[in-house]
């Protein structure tokens, strides 16, 4: 035994001369190998890293596309085919200048028409009755107070005509969704990372207006889903802009100003709870002196229901929703001081489109 292992310590000048020979071809073999190896893992993880950096870079880069009027002053409007940026018109350019063209929609407050204005497609929003007129002109002070890359933009406004002029979206309010993708030229589009970042504009454009330079703002026109829908125009580069701004009511807690939504009972699963005639099990008539005042936090119960119809059917929108459950079920508490703000909900999404896709990219690469 112990002259076995001294032959392993001192080994014989032949094997001396082959364990150098093995030495140096196993030397000159990993030293070739090695870097080889480094090289492709490293190329493998670098493409990875490039491809969700480049996605997450277009995600981060979602609120900055979706106006053309960046950079423009206070009071200017500048759309997509403009060098420069334009003061807001006024009624004598409006009349001189603004050619009507269609009736393209129309509501209680106002019919709007697809019209042109040097070259360029607006919309025209005629005010329907002198009824409504309050409504009217308090969704031109919002439009005029809350300008920025979440909301349709000004083009410019007539107080004498009752008229106002915005930024024209050929494809609509977003009931146009899914006619929109079943279009030949927009089905690339119909994808979950579309639908989601869809639904995160929403839920950016609900933290805007619930944070925003002329208060804490409720959606009060969002009584139905489908009535919530047509509050938004879907852009060309596939965002939202929120449109229709005839009733945004103001809360401020720090004075116990709270909110109703119209004066007539609301009714359906849609609208939050605390929207709802508290007495409608005892039988007890509607009445809107005794109907309590609620918070945007309405706006938050309404959340889940939204983003499941932006989602659609398509591949990965299970998985968007599994990921997404927890957060919507707190949007879902009977008790509107327990959900979440719109700020919360916002990081959830943006997380979970992050991590998806980072993931498909990583599957992609095992690929």
């Amino acid at each position: 035994m112990e002259r076995k292992l001294w032959k392993q310590a001192h080994p014989t000048p032949e094997l001396q001369h082959m364990q150098s020979t093995m030495g140096r071809s196993s030397s000159s073999t990993i030293s070739h190998s090695v870097p080889v190896v480094v090289v492709c893992l490293a190329a493998l993880l670098l493409s990875n890293v490039l491809i969700y950096l480049y996605l997450d870079f277009l995600y981060q880069t979602d609120e900055q596309i979706v106006s053309s009027n960046v950079g423009c002053l206070p009071q200017h409007f500048k759309m997509v085919t403009m060098k420069n940026c334009t003061p807001w018109l006024q009624c004598s350019q409006i009349n001189a200048e603004v050619r009507k063209l269609k009736l393209i929609g129309y509501g209680a407050v106002k019919k709007v028409y697809l019209a042109e204005w040097r070259g360029q497609k607006v919309a025209l929003s005629k005010l329907s009755s002198l009824d409504y007129l309050d409504d009217f002109l308090h969704g031109l002070s919002m439009l005029q107070a809350l300008q920025g890359p979440l909301v349709v933009q000004l083009v410019g406004f007539c107080l004498e005509d009752h008229t106002l002029v915005t930024e024209h979206h050929p494809l609509g309010s977003l009931l146009n969704l899914d006619s929109v993708f079943a279009q030949e030229r927009h089905k690339q589009h119909n994808t979950w990372q579309i639908r989601l970042r869809l639904a995160t504009d929403y839920v950016s454009i609900l933290h805007y207006l619930h944070n925003s330079p002329a208060g804490r703002r409720v959606m009060c026109d969002s009584n139905s889903l489908e009535k919530t829908l047509s509050q938004f125009l879907l852009t060309n580069d596939f965002h939202l802009v929120v449109n229709d701004l005839d009733a945004l009511p103001e809360v401020d807690s720090s004075r116990g100003s709270l909110v109703k939504c119209g004066h007539r009972e609301l009714t359906g699963d849609f609208v939050a709870p605390e929207q709802l005639w508290p007495f409608r099990n005892t039988g007890k008539p509607f009445s809107d002196d005794l109907m309590p005042e609620y918070d945007e936090r309405t706006d938050i119960w309404k959340i889940p229901d939204v983003t499941w119809f932006l989602m659609g059917r398509i591949p990965g929108a299970d998985l968007v929703h599994f990921h997404l459950f927890q957060i919507h079920e707190e949007c879902k508490r009977e008790d509107p001081k327990l959900r979440p703000s719109a700020l919360d909900v916002l990081k959830v999404y943006k997380s979970v489109y992050s991590s998806m896709v980072r993931d498909n990219a990583g599957i992609r690469d095992m690929l």
